[in-house]
Protein backbone atom coordinates (compact mmCIF):
# COMPACT_ATOMS: atom_id res chain seq x y z
CA UNK A 1 0.00 0.00 0.00
CA UNK A 2 1.32 3.53 -0.98
CA UNK A 3 1.52 6.07 1.49
CA UNK A 4 -0.98 8.43 0.30
CA UNK A 5 -3.55 5.76 0.62
CA UNK A 6 -3.57 6.70 4.37
CA UNK A 7 -4.17 10.17 3.45
CA UNK A 8 -7.58 9.11 1.35
CA UNK A 9 -8.74 6.59 3.67
CA UNK A 10 -8.93 9.77 6.14
CA UNK A 11 -10.39 12.26 4.02
CA UNK A 12 -13.14 9.33 3.49
CA UNK A 13 -13.59 8.50 7.12
CA UNK A 14 -12.96 11.45 8.96
CA UNK A 15 -13.18 14.13 6.09
CA UNK A 16 -14.83 16.82 8.31
CA UNK A 17 -12.90 16.27 11.20
CA UNK A 18 -9.85 18.93 11.58
CA UNK A 19 -6.54 17.31 10.63
CA UNK A 20 -3.95 20.04 10.77
CA UNK A 21 -3.73 23.18 12.93
CA UNK A 22 -0.87 26.15 12.61
CA UNK A 23 -0.67 28.01 15.26
CA UNK A 24 1.58 31.77 14.71
CA UNK A 25 2.46 32.94 18.20
CA UNK A 26 3.97 35.92 16.98
CA UNK A 27 0.50 37.36 15.30
CA UNK A 28 -0.60 40.63 17.74
CA UNK A 29 -3.55 40.56 16.38
CA UNK A 30 -5.49 36.83 17.63
CA UNK A 31 -7.35 35.26 14.74
CA UNK A 32 -8.68 31.80 14.15
CA UNK A 33 -9.49 30.90 10.68
CA UNK A 34 -11.36 27.59 9.64
CA UNK A 35 -10.95 25.45 6.82
CA UNK A 36 -14.04 27.54 5.15
CA UNK A 37 -12.15 30.91 5.39
CA UNK A 38 -8.74 29.03 4.28
CA UNK A 39 -8.73 29.39 0.93
CA UNK A 40 -9.35 33.29 1.65
CA UNK A 41 -6.19 33.82 3.71
CA UNK A 42 -2.63 33.51 1.24
CA UNK A 43 -0.29 31.45 2.96
CA UNK A 44 2.34 33.29 5.13
CA UNK A 45 -0.23 36.10 6.32
CA UNK A 46 0.69 37.87 9.07
CA UNK A 47 -2.80 38.39 10.06
CA UNK A 48 -3.51 34.84 11.52
CA UNK A 49 -2.65 33.60 14.83
CA UNK A 50 -4.46 29.71 14.34
CA UNK A 51 -5.13 28.74 10.98
CA UNK A 52 -6.79 25.08 10.31
CA UNK A 53 -8.01 22.42 7.70
CA UNK A 54 -9.85 19.29 8.05
CA UNK A 55 -8.62 15.92 6.21
CA UNK A 56 -11.01 15.85 2.93
CA UNK A 57 -9.76 19.50 2.54
CA UNK A 58 -6.16 18.16 3.54
CA UNK A 59 -6.75 15.50 0.44
CA UNK A 60 -8.47 17.91 -1.54
CA UNK A 61 -5.09 20.60 -1.91
CA UNK A 62 -2.70 17.45 -2.22
CA UNK A 63 -4.87 16.18 -5.26
CA UNK A 64 -4.69 20.26 -6.54
CA UNK A 65 -1.01 19.97 -6.41
CA UNK A 66 -0.63 16.78 -8.05
CA UNK A 67 -3.08 17.96 -11.23
CA UNK A 68 -0.89 20.60 -11.39
CA UNK A 69 2.29 19.24 -11.40
CA UNK A 70 1.50 16.62 -14.28
CA UNK A 71 -0.35 19.00 -16.14
CA UNK A 72 2.81 21.08 -16.06
CA UNK A 73 4.80 17.41 -17.40
CA UNK A 74 5.82 15.92 -14.13
CA UNK A 75 5.62 12.59 -14.39
CA UNK A 76 6.22 8.94 -11.90
CA UNK A 77 9.66 8.69 -11.13
CA UNK A 78 10.57 12.99 -11.30
CA UNK A 79 11.67 14.58 -8.05
CA UNK A 80 10.15 17.60 -6.51
CA UNK A 81 12.06 19.77 -3.79
CA UNK A 82 10.26 21.57 -1.24
CA UNK A 83 11.99 24.19 0.69
CA UNK A 84 8.91 25.69 2.85
CA UNK A 85 8.82 26.71 6.34
CA UNK A 86 6.07 24.86 8.62
CA UNK A 87 2.36 25.61 7.69
CA UNK A 88 -0.92 24.54 6.56
CA UNK A 89 0.93 24.27 2.47
CA UNK A 90 3.70 21.85 3.63
CA UNK A 91 2.16 18.53 4.05
CA UNK A 92 -0.50 19.01 1.52
CA UNK A 93 2.23 19.50 -0.97
CA UNK A 94 4.30 17.08 0.09
CA UNK A 95 1.48 14.27 -0.55
CA UNK A 96 0.31 15.73 -3.63
CA UNK A 97 3.82 14.83 -4.90
CA UNK A 98 3.50 11.58 -3.81
CA UNK A 99 0.16 11.35 -5.94
CA UNK A 100 1.79 11.86 -9.34
CA UNK A 101 4.28 8.90 -8.32
CA UNK A 102 7.03 11.31 -8.22
CA UNK A 103 9.52 11.84 -5.79
CA UNK A 104 9.17 14.22 -2.95
CA UNK A 105 12.40 16.09 -1.76
CA UNK A 106 12.43 18.31 1.50
CA UNK A 107 15.60 20.70 1.81
CA UNK A 108 16.56 22.11 4.78
CA UNK A 109 15.06 25.34 5.41
CA UNK A 110 18.91 26.43 6.73
CA UNK A 111 20.57 25.82 3.61
CA UNK A 112 22.32 28.87 1.82
CA UNK A 113 22.04 29.33 -1.78
CA UNK A 114 25.41 26.82 -2.59
CA UNK A 115 24.05 24.54 -0.80
CA UNK A 116 20.30 25.17 -2.09
CA UNK A 117 22.27 24.00 -5.65
CA UNK A 118 24.02 21.06 -4.65
CA UNK A 119 21.06 19.55 -3.37
CA UNK A 120 18.91 20.33 -6.42
CA UNK A 121 21.94 18.76 -8.59
CA UNK A 122 22.31 16.12 -6.33
CA UNK A 123 19.28 14.83 -6.38
CA UNK A 124 18.14 15.65 -9.98
CA UNK A 125 14.78 17.95 -8.80
CA UNK A 126 12.59 18.45 -11.97
CA UNK A 127 10.35 21.32 -10.18
CA UNK A 128 10.87 23.00 -6.92
CA UNK A 129 8.05 24.51 -4.50
CA UNK A 130 9.45 26.86 -2.02
CA UNK A 131 8.64 29.67 0.06
CA UNK A 132 9.15 33.98 0.89
CA UNK A 133 11.58 33.20 3.15
CA UNK A 134 13.82 31.68 0.31
CA UNK A 135 13.43 34.59 -2.39
CA UNK A 136 16.74 36.17 -2.13
CA UNK A 137 18.70 32.75 -1.76
CA UNK A 138 16.71 31.09 -5.08
CA UNK A 139 17.62 34.42 -6.67
CA UNK A 140 20.99 33.86 -6.29
CA UNK A 141 20.90 30.74 -8.33
CA UNK A 142 17.93 30.42 -10.71
CA UNK A 143 19.69 31.19 -13.54
CA UNK A 144 22.18 27.95 -12.97
CA UNK A 145 20.04 25.20 -12.53
CA UNK A 146 18.57 24.64 -16.15
CA UNK A 147 16.95 21.04 -14.98
CA UNK A 148 14.37 22.67 -12.50
CA UNK A 149 12.08 23.31 -15.01
CA UNK A 150 9.26 24.23 -12.85
CA UNK A 151 9.67 27.21 -9.47
CA UNK A 152 6.77 27.54 -7.90
CA UNK A 153 5.88 29.95 -5.69
CA UNK A 154 3.69 29.99 -2.08
CA UNK A 155 3.23 33.39 -0.47
CA UNK A 156 2.47 36.73 -1.30
CA UNK A 157 4.29 39.21 -4.10
CA UNK A 158 5.42 36.30 -6.49
CA UNK A 159 9.23 36.79 -7.84
CA UNK A 160 9.21 37.64 -11.33
CA UNK A 161 11.17 34.30 -11.82
CA UNK A 162 8.83 31.72 -10.10
CA UNK A 163 4.82 31.35 -10.88
CA UNK A 164 2.28 31.33 -8.23
CA UNK A 165 1.75 27.70 -6.67
CA UNK A 166 -1.37 28.79 -4.53
CA UNK A 167 -3.60 30.69 -7.33
CA UNK A 168 -2.52 27.79 -10.31
CA UNK A 169 -3.27 25.16 -7.91
CA UNK A 170 -6.65 26.93 -6.77
CA UNK A 171 -8.20 26.25 -10.53
CA UNK A 172 -6.93 22.41 -10.58
CA UNK A 173 -9.35 19.39 -9.65
CA UNK A 174 -9.61 18.31 -6.15
CA UNK A 175 -10.23 14.85 -7.66
CA UNK A 176 -7.39 12.14 -7.07
CA UNK A 177 -5.22 11.59 -9.91
CA UNK A 178 -5.21 8.21 -12.07
CA UNK A 179 -1.66 6.98 -11.29
CA UNK A 180 -1.08 3.94 -10.16
CA UNK A 181 1.14 3.36 -7.16
CA UNK A 182 2.25 0.20 -4.95
CA UNK A 183 4.50 0.02 -1.89
CA UNK A 184 7.58 -0.75 -4.21
CA UNK A 185 7.58 2.18 -5.86
CA UNK A 186 10.74 4.97 -4.85
CA UNK A 187 8.52 7.61 -2.55
CA UNK A 188 11.40 10.52 -1.39
CA UNK A 189 14.65 11.32 -1.28
CA UNK A 190 15.98 13.31 2.26
CA UNK A 191 18.91 14.28 2.65
CA UNK A 192 21.56 13.82 6.02
CA UNK A 193 21.67 16.61 8.39
CA UNK A 194 25.26 17.03 6.98
CA UNK A 195 26.96 16.80 10.60
CA UNK A 196 29.59 15.00 8.97
CA UNK A 197 30.46 17.31 5.44
CA UNK A 198 28.18 17.72 2.63
CA UNK A 199 24.56 15.98 3.05
CA UNK A 200 23.47 12.80 1.23
CA UNK A 201 20.70 12.07 -0.66
CA UNK A 202 18.41 9.39 1.01
CA UNK A 203 16.48 7.15 -1.45
CA UNK A 204 12.94 5.36 0.58
CA UNK A 205 10.34 3.89 -0.93
CA UNK A 206 6.62 4.03 -0.06
CA UNK A 207 7.19 0.65 2.04
CA UNK A 208 9.28 1.84 4.33
CA UNK A 209 7.00 5.35 4.88
CA UNK A 210 4.31 3.04 5.61
CA UNK A 211 6.16 0.91 7.68
CA UNK A 212 7.08 4.57 9.61
CA UNK A 213 3.68 4.97 10.16
CA UNK A 214 2.90 1.40 12.42
CA UNK A 215 6.33 2.17 14.36
CA UNK A 216 5.33 5.56 15.80
CA UNK A 217 1.15 4.51 16.41
CA UNK A 218 2.73 0.99 18.08
CA UNK A 219 5.44 2.59 20.54
CA UNK A 220 3.33 5.37 21.84
CA UNK A 221 0.01 3.72 21.73
CA UNK A 222 -1.30 6.32 19.19
CA UNK A 223 -5.35 6.71 19.01
CA UNK A 224 -7.85 9.26 16.87
CA UNK A 225 -8.12 11.37 19.88
CA UNK A 226 -4.30 12.17 20.53
CA UNK A 227 -3.38 15.50 19.67
CA UNK A 228 0.04 15.40 18.19
CA UNK A 229 2.07 18.74 18.81
CA UNK A 230 4.75 19.28 16.21
CA UNK A 231 7.21 21.99 16.27
CA UNK A 232 10.54 20.87 14.89
CA UNK A 233 10.91 21.08 10.73
CA UNK A 234 8.54 18.96 8.62
CA UNK A 235 11.59 18.69 6.15
CA UNK A 236 13.27 16.01 8.35
CA UNK A 237 12.30 12.74 9.17
CA UNK A 238 12.00 13.21 12.69
CA UNK A 239 9.48 16.09 12.90
CA UNK A 240 7.32 13.83 9.34
CA UNK A 241 7.63 10.27 10.62
CA UNK A 242 6.62 11.23 14.61
CA UNK A 243 4.08 13.40 12.41
CA UNK A 244 2.44 9.60 10.83
CA UNK A 245 1.35 9.01 14.16
CA UNK A 246 -1.37 10.92 13.35
CA UNK A 247 -1.58 10.08 9.99
CA UNK A 248 -1.85 6.41 10.60
CA UNK A 249 -5.10 7.41 13.33
CA UNK A 250 -6.60 10.13 11.77
CA UNK A 251 -5.67 12.05 14.39
CA UNK A 252 -5.88 16.28 14.58
CA UNK A 253 -2.02 17.56 14.57
CA UNK A 254 -0.77 20.92 15.14
CA UNK A 255 2.24 22.87 13.87
CA UNK A 256 3.58 25.14 16.04
CA UNK A 257 6.32 27.85 14.63
CA UNK A 258 7.90 28.78 17.79
CA UNK A 259 10.19 27.49 20.43
CA UNK A 260 9.34 29.85 23.30
CA UNK A 261 8.23 27.71 26.63
CA UNK A 262 5.36 29.86 27.34
CA UNK A 263 4.14 28.97 23.89
CA UNK A 264 4.70 25.92 23.87
CA UNK A 265 2.91 25.47 26.99
CA UNK A 266 -0.01 27.94 25.62
CA UNK A 267 -0.61 26.00 22.78
CA UNK A 268 -0.70 22.30 24.68
CA UNK A 269 -3.31 23.73 26.78
CA UNK A 270 -5.34 25.27 24.05
CA UNK A 271 -5.24 22.70 21.38
CA UNK A 272 -5.79 20.11 23.70
CA UNK A 273 -2.43 18.71 22.87
CA UNK A 274 -2.04 14.81 24.21
CA UNK A 275 1.86 14.06 22.68
CA UNK A 276 4.22 16.18 22.72
CA UNK A 277 8.24 15.33 21.07
CA UNK A 278 10.65 18.01 21.74
CA UNK A 279 14.29 18.19 21.36
CA UNK A 280 16.38 18.53 24.50
CA UNK A 281 16.97 22.33 24.36
CA UNK A 282 13.32 23.06 24.12
CA UNK A 283 12.79 20.47 27.40
CA UNK A 284 15.37 22.33 29.10
CA UNK A 285 14.08 25.72 28.57
CA UNK A 286 11.05 25.04 29.54
CA UNK A 287 12.22 23.60 32.99
CA UNK A 288 14.19 26.48 33.29
CA UNK A 289 11.34 29.07 32.83
CA UNK A 290 9.25 27.14 35.24
CA UNK A 291 11.97 27.31 37.78
CA UNK A 292 12.26 30.91 37.36
CA UNK A 293 9.03 31.47 37.96
CA UNK A 294 8.59 32.96 34.03
CA UNK A 295 6.41 30.75 33.48
CA UNK A 296 3.63 29.89 35.82
CA UNK A 297 2.21 26.36 34.51
CA UNK A 298 -0.76 26.58 37.06
CA UNK A 299 -2.69 29.35 34.51
CA UNK A 300 -2.30 26.39 31.90
CA UNK A 301 -4.56 23.54 31.18
CA UNK A 302 -2.22 20.57 30.54
CA UNK A 303 -4.31 17.77 31.63
CA UNK A 304 -4.74 16.07 28.43
CA UNK A 305 -0.76 15.66 27.80
CA UNK A 306 0.16 11.98 28.73
CA UNK A 307 3.63 11.73 26.37
CA UNK A 308 7.06 13.79 25.99
CA UNK A 309 8.97 12.06 24.32
CA UNK A 310 12.61 13.24 22.75
CA UNK A 311 14.58 12.15 20.00
CA UNK A 312 17.52 13.49 17.81
CA UNK A 313 20.38 13.20 20.38
CA UNK A 314 21.56 11.31 23.51
CA UNK A 315 19.30 12.38 26.38
CA UNK A 316 20.97 13.25 30.09
CA UNK A 317 19.13 11.45 32.80
CA UNK A 318 19.06 14.38 34.89
CA UNK A 319 16.77 16.39 32.59
CA UNK A 320 14.39 13.63 32.63
CA UNK A 321 14.57 13.58 36.33
CA UNK A 322 13.79 17.41 36.56
CA UNK A 323 10.86 16.86 34.10
CA UNK A 324 9.21 14.04 36.22
CA UNK A 325 9.85 16.04 39.10
CA UNK A 326 7.29 18.40 37.76
CA UNK A 327 4.89 16.72 35.84
CA UNK A 328 4.87 12.97 37.37
CA UNK A 329 2.11 12.01 35.02
CA UNK A 330 3.64 12.06 32.06
CA UNK A 331 4.84 9.12 30.03
CA UNK A 332 8.26 9.44 28.55
CA UNK A 333 10.11 7.54 25.56
CA UNK A 334 13.36 8.15 23.65
CA UNK A 335 13.14 7.87 19.84
CA UNK A 336 16.38 6.99 17.99
CA UNK A 337 17.12 6.71 14.48
CA UNK A 338 18.64 8.11 11.39
CA UNK A 339 16.84 9.23 8.12
CA UNK A 340 18.70 6.26 6.50
CA UNK A 341 16.47 4.26 9.18
CA UNK A 342 13.29 6.61 8.05
CA UNK A 343 13.56 8.64 10.69
CA UNK A 344 12.89 7.44 14.89
CA UNK A 345 11.81 3.99 15.89
CA UNK A 346 14.35 1.62 15.02
CA UNK A 347 15.25 1.86 18.91
CA UNK A 348 13.19 3.37 21.45
CA UNK A 349 13.21 2.81 24.86
CA UNK A 350 9.71 2.31 25.70
CA UNK A 351 6.65 4.07 27.95
CA UNK A 352 7.11 1.72 30.42
CA UNK A 353 11.32 1.84 31.03
CA UNK A 354 11.77 4.69 32.52
CA UNK A 355 13.83 3.21 35.27
CA UNK A 356 16.47 2.85 32.25
CA UNK A 357 16.80 6.76 31.24
CA UNK A 358 20.09 7.30 29.46
CA UNK A 359 19.39 4.60 27.23
CA UNK A 360 17.93 4.86 23.75
CA UNK A 361 16.26 1.49 24.49
CA UNK A 362 15.69 -2.21 22.58
CA UNK A 363 14.85 -2.89 19.18
CA UNK A 364 11.88 -0.86 17.61
CA UNK A 365 8.96 -2.51 16.25
CA UNK A 366 9.78 -4.48 13.41
CA UNK A 367 13.60 -3.70 13.73
CA UNK A 368 16.28 -6.23 14.40
CA UNK A 369 19.07 -4.84 15.95
CA UNK A 370 23.24 -5.50 16.58
CA UNK A 371 26.27 -4.38 17.45
CA UNK A 372 29.48 -4.85 15.85
CA UNK A 373 33.10 -4.92 15.96
CA UNK A 374 35.51 -3.60 13.34
CA UNK A 375 34.91 -6.76 11.34
CA UNK A 376 31.11 -6.36 11.68
CA UNK A 377 31.02 -9.61 14.27
CA UNK A 378 28.50 -9.52 16.95
CA UNK A 379 30.31 -7.79 20.11
CA UNK A 380 29.87 -10.02 23.92
CA UNK A 381 27.31 -8.24 26.04
CA UNK A 382 28.84 -4.44 27.49
CA UNK A 383 31.53 -4.11 24.88
CA UNK A 384 31.31 -1.09 22.84
CA UNK A 385 30.42 -1.42 19.00
CA UNK A 386 28.77 0.10 16.02
CA UNK A 387 25.67 -0.35 16.31
CA UNK A 388 23.76 -1.66 12.90
CA UNK A 389 19.97 -2.21 12.28
CA UNK A 390 17.91 -3.92 9.97
CA UNK A 391 13.93 -3.78 9.18
CA UNK A 392 11.60 -2.69 6.65
CA UNK A 393 12.49 1.15 7.06
CA UNK A 394 15.91 0.65 6.16
CA UNK A 395 17.06 3.25 2.66
CA UNK A 396 17.17 1.64 -0.80
CA UNK A 397 20.39 3.75 -1.25
CA UNK A 398 22.31 6.74 -0.98
CA UNK A 399 21.02 7.96 -4.44
CA UNK A 400 24.05 8.39 -7.39
CA UNK A 401 26.37 7.44 -4.83
CA UNK A 402 27.48 3.64 -4.96
CA UNK A 403 30.22 3.90 -3.13
CA UNK A 404 28.79 5.66 0.52
CA UNK A 405 25.70 2.92 -0.08
CA UNK A 406 28.34 -0.30 -0.26
CA UNK A 407 29.86 1.58 3.28
CA UNK A 408 26.43 1.10 5.05
CA UNK A 409 24.19 -1.31 3.90
CA UNK A 410 25.38 -5.15 3.60
CA UNK A 411 22.76 -8.21 3.82
CA UNK A 412 19.96 -5.68 4.64
CA UNK A 413 21.93 -4.45 7.56
CA UNK A 414 22.60 -0.84 8.13
CA UNK A 415 26.16 0.09 9.95
CA UNK A 416 24.96 3.48 11.76
CA UNK A 417 28.29 5.06 12.91
CA UNK A 418 26.82 5.42 16.17
CA UNK A 419 28.80 3.22 19.11
CA UNK A 420 27.13 1.90 22.02
CA UNK A 421 26.89 -1.41 24.10
CA UNK A 422 24.50 -3.66 25.88
CA UNK A 423 23.63 -3.69 29.26
CA UNK A 424 22.74 -6.28 31.27
CA UNK A 425 18.92 -6.18 30.55
CA UNK A 426 19.62 -6.38 27.20
CA UNK A 427 19.15 -2.16 26.68
CA UNK A 428 21.29 -0.21 23.90
CA UNK A 429 23.36 2.84 25.40
CA UNK A 430 24.88 5.08 22.85
CA UNK A 431 28.50 5.97 23.43
CA UNK A 432 28.95 8.29 20.76
CA UNK A 433 29.30 9.15 16.70
CA UNK A 434 32.05 6.64 15.28
CA UNK A 435 33.42 9.51 14.35
CA UNK A 436 33.25 11.63 17.66
CA UNK A 437 35.35 9.19 19.40
CA UNK A 438 38.44 10.82 20.73
CA UNK A 439 41.43 8.58 20.99
CA UNK A 440 43.90 10.63 23.87
CA UNK A 441 47.50 8.41 24.64
CA UNK A 442 45.85 5.25 23.02
CA UNK A 443 42.50 5.38 25.04
CA UNK A 444 39.56 5.29 23.02
CA UNK A 445 36.83 8.55 25.06
CA UNK A 446 33.09 8.76 24.04
CA UNK A 447 32.34 12.68 24.11
CA UNK A 448 28.75 11.20 25.09
CA UNK A 449 29.43 10.32 28.57
CA UNK A 450 31.64 13.49 29.22
CA UNK A 451 28.59 15.50 28.33
CA UNK A 452 25.85 13.85 30.32
CA UNK A 453 28.11 14.51 33.24
CA UNK A 454 28.36 17.88 33.08
CA UNK A 455 25.21 18.45 32.37
CA UNK A 456 24.20 17.57 35.68
CA UNK A 457 25.94 20.34 36.73
CA UNK A 458 23.09 22.85 37.63
CA UNK A 459 25.10 26.10 36.28
CA UNK A 460 25.25 24.59 32.87
CA UNK A 461 22.67 24.72 29.83
CA UNK A 462 24.54 22.80 27.10
CA UNK A 463 27.76 21.12 26.50
CA UNK A 464 29.61 19.45 23.81
CA UNK A 465 33.20 17.55 24.11
CA UNK A 466 35.12 17.43 20.82
CA UNK A 467 39.00 16.27 20.09
CA UNK A 468 41.78 18.86 19.97
CA UNK A 469 45.11 18.02 18.39
CA UNK A 470 47.94 17.72 21.22
CA UNK A 471 51.65 17.01 19.88
CA UNK A 472 52.18 14.47 22.37
CA UNK A 473 48.99 12.36 23.30
CA UNK A 474 47.16 13.02 19.77
CA UNK A 475 44.06 14.75 21.33
CA UNK A 476 42.87 15.58 24.43
CA UNK A 477 39.66 16.51 25.58
CA UNK A 478 37.60 20.25 25.10
CA UNK A 479 34.36 21.12 26.60
CA UNK A 480 32.98 23.80 25.44
CA UNK A 481 30.13 24.97 28.10
CA UNK A 482 26.95 27.19 27.31
CA UNK A 483 26.27 28.36 30.93
CA UNK A 484 22.64 29.08 31.97
CA UNK A 485 21.26 32.63 31.90
CA UNK A 486 22.54 34.83 35.00
CA UNK A 487 24.98 31.62 36.30
CA UNK A 488 28.47 32.29 36.91
CA UNK A 489 31.20 29.68 36.89
CA UNK A 490 34.92 29.49 36.57
CA UNK A 491 37.50 26.99 35.20
CA UNK A 492 38.59 26.47 37.98
CA UNK A 493 34.50 25.45 39.37
CA UNK A 494 34.29 22.68 36.12
CA UNK A 495 38.11 21.15 36.90
CA UNK A 496 36.55 20.49 40.69
CA UNK A 497 32.91 19.20 39.51
CA UNK A 498 35.03 16.61 37.14
CA UNK A 499 37.35 15.33 40.05
CA UNK A 500 34.21 12.30 40.69
CA UNK A 501 35.32 11.14 36.72
CA UNK A 502 38.47 9.08 35.82
CA UNK A 503 41.25 11.15 35.22
CA UNK A 504 41.20 10.23 31.34
CA UNK A 505 37.65 11.64 31.00
CA UNK A 506 38.63 15.14 32.93
CA UNK A 507 38.41 17.43 29.75
CA UNK A 508 41.52 19.16 29.74
CA UNK A 509 40.45 22.25 28.50
CA UNK A 510 37.38 24.17 28.97
CA UNK A 511 36.08 26.87 26.77
CA UNK A 512 32.60 29.25 27.73
CA UNK A 513 30.72 29.78 25.28
CA UNK A 514 27.85 28.85 22.77
CA UNK A 515 26.96 25.51 22.09
CA UNK A 516 25.88 25.21 18.14
CA UNK A 517 22.73 22.72 17.22
CA UNK A 518 21.23 21.99 13.73
CA UNK A 519 17.30 22.88 13.41
CA UNK A 520 17.17 19.14 14.52
CA UNK A 521 18.83 19.26 17.89
CA UNK A 522 22.64 17.58 16.98
CA UNK A 523 25.15 19.76 18.10
CA UNK A 524 27.49 20.68 15.22
CA UNK A 525 30.90 19.36 16.21
CA UNK A 526 32.25 20.20 12.84
CA UNK A 527 31.95 23.75 13.20
CA UNK A 528 33.66 23.31 16.65
CA UNK A 529 35.85 21.97 15.65
CA UNK A 530 36.63 24.82 12.47
CA UNK A 531 36.39 27.18 15.24
CA UNK A 532 38.90 25.63 17.88
CA UNK A 533 41.18 22.96 16.64
CA UNK A 534 42.57 25.82 14.13
CA UNK A 535 44.11 27.22 18.25
CA UNK A 536 47.42 26.89 19.01
CA UNK A 537 47.14 24.87 22.60
CA UNK A 538 49.55 27.12 25.25
CA UNK A 539 50.95 24.36 27.37
CA UNK A 540 49.68 26.02 30.61
CA UNK A 541 46.60 24.89 29.34
CA UNK A 542 47.66 21.31 29.33
CA UNK A 543 46.44 19.41 32.57
CA UNK A 544 48.25 16.68 32.88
Amino acid sequence: MPITQLLENNAQKYGDEIALVEINPEVQEVRRVTWKEYELIEAGSTETYRREITWSVFNEKANRCANLLLSRGIKKGDKVGILLMNGLEWLPVYFGILKTGALAVPLNYRYTSSEIKYCLDLADINALVFGPEFIGRMEEICDTIPAVKLLFYVGDNCPTFAENYLHLAANHSSAAPEIELNDSDYAAIYFSSGTTGFPKAILHDHASLVHSCKVEQNHHGQTHDDVFLCIPPLYHTGAKMHWFGSLISGGKAVLLKGIKPENILRTVSEEKCSIVWLLVPWAQDILDAIDSKQVDISKFDLSKWRLMHIGAQPVPPSLIKRWKNIFPEHKYDTNYGLSESIGPGCVHLGMDNIHKVGAIGIAGYGWEVRIVDENRNTVSRGEVGELAVKGPGVMKCYYKDEKATNEVLADGWLFTGDMAQEDEDGFIFLVDRKKDVIISGGENIYPVQIEDFLRSNINIKDVAVIGLPHQRLGEITAAIIELKPECTCTEEDINLFCKSLPRYKRPHKIIFADVPRNPTGKIEKPKLRKIYCGESLVASQIKN
